[in-house]
């Protein structure tokens, strides 16, 4: 057995972050505290996650180290996860009011400094203006613009200076500050530099426009961040404040966090779903859109169940709550959203290394940069230093960071508001490579609600004792075999025994005793280990053993056999067919019989069909398929499939299945309509692609632009333009995935 782990996963967000080389910063500062693992740190969503696998550190610790490391990481009050999540909105929009007033002091105050610096370099012009006066006004914008605009920058790499590190700020405050410093001791002290012709060397210009430009593409980057995170608010927002419920024949409106199991909730006509929970009382539609994707509303009555954040349309209903605060439905969802979103995918590896080595290099090319103009080829010193700031002002290590994660940020989000929960970025980047999709039969490729259709009874037994004792004995099973004859048990109003001694063999049947008789349930092969004869059944059933048949045993005597068929599911025919068109095989695994599976795989068009497998054996037919060289996704939905599903390169498990099932999956379809899964691969393509598209562009922008900088042919402001919008390009490549059909 094993022993209770104390393991604890954390999610909390990160301040002071703005590139690449801080996202491997705190990562590395992390992992050199013991007892923690599983370290994750993601730019574009803030947010640092790891598993702590020791108490002997606390999250004060932690949150201690990563602040002597030059960042934030908030510690939410314990509340709700609703209320945490309205938190980080609300600090993220302050963020951005803060960069946007910052960015328009900053414009106001540049405007006047381009023009004059422009105009200065104009003889007529100088010669009609005190030039030392408008210079002293130009030093006057520029340190207001440095100082209160642009601090965070200078801010942000004394900081990190102190650590003998550096980041994006640290290129930044060293090139506007070469020029902001050469321009101030000209000004004030130009004979330092042997330099007596003050007006025709300022460069205030270059460090305000710089700044300025900066920060639009900070507030432009970080508008289009949140944009990207739209999925889980529009998440969070389908969860309602309040909730009115019924106590002692009193309604009461209070806090939906106040909600208890077992509350009796009234819910009227327009109002949504506060908690999940199971209808006592009335009838009505209910959108269940926000959840599953699908735009048709479901007709709900007594007994069916109603999920959080729905939204009843017509009819006023009694519901009894089942599920509260995180383990409502839509709560799952929001994590396993978050969760996905804060996760890394493999290609951003090669992203995360470069990033560990980048600025110090680029700094190292700036100075080379310098040296090599004003050594090596002889130039003056102002062109030298020019040519120094514009190698530090392009280089981009924003961009790099933000490449992957934005996509995965908004490919998961597309994917959950179609119904498409995947868990983790890995498994988005696997989808697309899957070529070989195993299905299971039952609930999966079938409805999963088996009806009978025939009863054949044997050796004097009648077919309602044969029902009754049957359904006695599968009263106690979740299996749809035990709901079919549970249902015709019910439609005959029979009264049932309770049964003892239940033994059940997956992929099997059942047995028990039940009105102190032995019985046994099951297919051919469970009935023939448990000693009835083979020549007896096939002499006694003969072509009843076609399709699927449930065959009967009392006290070692054949009673019967039920004879049961399963439908196909509507939109089972139609995905295959696109999976096909996707040069993506079919395989059907299944515990059923060779002659029904092979009816069912001609129906659907699926040529390789693996009949009779138990569910212990699922995930060795899965392994078996992998060493063909296949990259294999099972697809499944009940507690059986569950190890099938680890076993596959990409697990696939129906919204509609078992917890264990969804647990275990790497994707989960909703709604558990197999049209989705065409659309889960597209989805995953299209993600990829663009993350492709956004390393590519993050890399050229440096790699173009770093050596024209490094030979003396990109102006510093155009360097920061280019470095400015290098960002935003990546994140507006992102967004495009929100409007790209899956269809």
């Amino acid at each position: 057995m094993k022993a209770e782990s104390n393991e604890k996963n954390f999610s909390f967000q990160i301040e002071g972050m703005t590139c690449a080389s801080c996202v491997r910063r705190v990562e590395n500062t992390v992992k050199k505290i013991y007892g923690i693992e599983g370290i994750n740190v993601n730019l574009a969503t803030e947010n640092i996650s790891f598993t702590l696998k020791t108490e002997s550190i606390s999250i004060d610790d932690i949150a201690k180290v990563i602040s002597e490391a030059g960042y934030k990481m908030i510690i939410p009050p314990k509340t709700d996860e609703n209320y945490q999540t309205d938190i980080n909105t609300e600090r993220k929009e302050k963020y951005l009011r803060e960069l946007k007033q910052e960015f328009y002091i900053s414009v106001v105050l540049t405007i006047p400094v381009m023009v004059l610096s422009m105009l200065l370099m104009n003889e007529r012009f100088a010669a009609r203006v005190p030039v030392q006066e408008t210079n002293y006004f130009l030093f006057l914008c520029t340190t207001v613009i440095m100082f209160y605009p642009g601090r965070r920058f200078y801010v942000s790499a004394f900081r990190l200076l102190r650590k003998f590190t550096s980041d994006m700020n640290t290129l930044v405050a060293v090139g506007t500050s070469t020029a902001y410093l050469y321009s101030s001791i000209i000004l004030f002290s130009p004979g330092l530099l042997g330099i007596h012709n003050a007006s025709l060397h300022l460069y205030f210009d270059t460090s305000a426009t710089i700044i300025t430009l900066i920060l639009m593409g900070k507030f432009l980057e970080y508008r289009s961040k949140l944009k990207t995170g739209d999925a889980i608010k529009k998440l969070v927002g389908l969860q309602p404040k309040t909730a009115r419920i019924k106590r002692e024949d009193t309604e009461y409106e209070i806090e939906v966090n106040s909600v208890k199991h077992g509350d009796i909730i009234i819910l009227r006509p327009g109002e949504r779903v506060p908690v999940d929970g199971v209808i006592l009382r009335g009838e009505s539609e209910i959108d269940e859109s926000m959840i599953t994707g699908e735009s048709i509303p479901v007709h709900k009555n007594e007994g069916d169940k109603v999920t959080g954040g729905t939204i009843n349309i017509n009819g006023a209903l009694e519901f009894k709550a089942t599920a509260v605060g995180k383990e409502t439905f839509l709560a799952q969802i929001i994590r396993m959203v978050e969760e996905a979103q804060g996760s890394k995918a493999p290609i951003q590896s090669l992203a995360d290394k470069i990033a560990q080595y980048f600025v110090p290099a680029v700094i190292l090319v700036a100075f080379s940069a310098f040296g090599f103009h004003f050594l090596i080829l002889g130039a003056e010193f102002t062109p030298s230093m020019i040519n120094f700031i514009s190698v530090l002002i392009i280089a981009c290590p924003c961009s790099l960071g933000l490449a992957t994660p934005t996509a995965i940020i908004v490919g998961t989000g597309k994917g959950a508001a179609n119904g498409i929960l995947i868990k983790n970025a890995e498994s988005l980047e696997r989808i697309k490579d899957i070529n070989t999709l195993v299905f299971d039969k039952t609930g999966t490729l079938t409805e999963g609600r088996l009806k009978i259709i025939k009863v054949k009874v044997l050796n004097k037994f009648t077919e309602e004792k044969l029902l009754q004792i049957s359904a006695s004995l599968e009263s106690r099973s979740i299996h749809p075999v035990a709901g079919a004859i549970l249902k015709k048990a019910k439609e005959e109003n029979l009264q049932l025994f309770e049964p003892f001694d239940i033994k059940e063999t997956p992929g099997s049947g059942l047995q028990g005793t039940v009105d102190n008789k032995k019985v046994i349930i099951g297919n051919i092969s469970l009935l023939i280990s448990e000693g009835v004869e083979k020549e007896e059944i096939i002499a006694n059933l003969g072509h009843e053993m076609e399709g699927l048949s449930i065959i009967v045993a009392i006290d070692g005597t054949l009673a019967g056999t039920f004879i049961m068929e399963d439908v196909v599911k509507n939109d089972a025919k139609v995905s295959i067919k696109k999976l096909k068109k996707m040069n993506i095989e079919p395989v059907m695994i299944t515990g059923d019989n060779s002659s029904n599976a092979k009816k069912i795989a001609t129906d659907l068009e699926i040529d390789r069909v693996y009949a009779g497998v138990v569910p212990k054996d699922k995930a060795g037919k899965i392994f078996e398929i992998k060493t063909q060289g296949k990259i294999v996704g099972m697809v499944g939905d009940g507690i059986n499939d569950a190890p099938a599903l680890a076993a596959a390169d990409v697990g696939i498990a129906m919204g509609t299945g078992t917890d264990i099932a969804i647990e275990t999956s790497d994707l989960t379809l909703i709604k558990g309509e197999l049209r989705y899964l065409p659309m889960a691969i597209k989805l995953s393509k299209n993600t990829i692609r663009t993350i492709k598209q956004n390393l590519f562009w993050a890399f050229i922008y440096n790699v173009i632009g770093i050596p024209l900088a490094f030979m003396g042919l990109l102006d510093p402001m155009i360097a920061a333009f280019a470095m400015a919008f290098s960002s935003v390009s990546v994140i507006s490549n992102s967004l495009r995935l929100k409007k790209k059909s899956l269809e």
